[in-house]
């Protein structure tokens, strides 16, 4: 193998989509949510643009050039960001938030098991 066939990159592809949430857990009362979630505890919910970067690491292939197709990528991320998340109230439209806080952690949470996904892969 020569040096230049083992060479790694860096392959990083952003999105960015508009989602609703409430932030309440079902495990604390009316009162404690809203000490723990201030505003955004709001029974009527709040919106936020998010902006995700997935970022691929691996060798470079000799023969394409690259570390993966950009275009593969762009429709992983449709599949595991776009389509269930975009313009959704994700309380109410993502079965995941059913029983999962929607908090950031959570929501990169989703999208990490997402992106993990074999049919998306495939």
């Amino acid at each position: 193998m020569s040096p230049r066939s083992a060479r790694l990159a860096r392959l990083s592809r952003s999105v960015t989509f508009s989602a609703c949430h409430r932030l309440h857990s079902k495990s604390l009362s009316e009162e404690e949510n809203r000490k723990v979630f201030g505003k955004c505890n709001n029974p009527n919910g709040h919106g936020h643009n998010y902006k995700v970067t997935v970022t691929v690491r691996g060798q470079i292939d000799p023969i394409s050039g690259m570390v993966m197709n950009l275009t593969d990528l762009k429709e992983f991320m449709q599949a595991a960001i776009m389509e269930p998340l975009d313009h959704k109230n994700l309380d109410k439209d993502v079965p995941y938030f059913s029983e999962v806080v929607s908090t950031t952690e959570n929501v990169a949470v989703f999208i990490w098991d997402g992106l993990q996904q074999p049919q998306i892969l495939l």
